[in-house]
């Protein structure tokens, strides 16, 4: 078994009159940036595939939630890009959505660490429709045509 530390970037300050020296951001913090970014856009409803948000069901029960589930990134010396997969909300605009990610990530990419987007691809692989009461599952019974 190999031991890997986890995949960082190095951001060099140069200021004048300020104590120079390096930042290292993990890539790990980068992703769950982007993750809270993607969550606080209007439609989405959550991240990641069906095994994720059934993982992150159990850990949001525990009370251990991770905010980078469903995101992707690969970060450079100065640029990232990021890959995230949304459930969205019915009936919202998909597009609008999916554009709304693209730029709350991107805006929360340079601002909050520094770094150039190269892209952020959108993925949306289910859509939530709201019910009553979606705490509890709806069993319905029907005829069967195959036993």
């Amino acid at each position: 078994m190999t031991n890997s530390t986890p995949k960082q970037t190095t951001v060099v300050s140069t200021t004048a009159g300020i104590a120079t020296g390096s930042t290292i951001i993990e890539d790990a913090v980068v992703a769950k940036i982007a993750g809270i970014a993607a969550r606080d856009v209007e439609g989405v409803y959550a991240l990641g595939g069906g095994a994720a948000r059934m993982v992150g069901a159990i850990r949001d029960a525990l009370n251990t939630s991770d905010l980078a589930q469903g995101i992707r990134v690969e970060v450079g010396e100065t640029q990232v890009a990021v890959d995230v997969t949304i459930v969205a909300e019915y009936p919202v605009s998909l597009q609008k959505v999916a554009d709304g990610v693209r730029t709350a990530i991107h805006q929360a990419m340079v601002e909050l660490v520094n770094l150039e987007v190269t892209e952020v691809n959108v993925t949306i692989n289910d859509v939530h429709i709201p019910s009553g009461d979606d705490d509890e599952v709806e069993v319905v019974e029907s005829d069967s045509r195959v036993l």
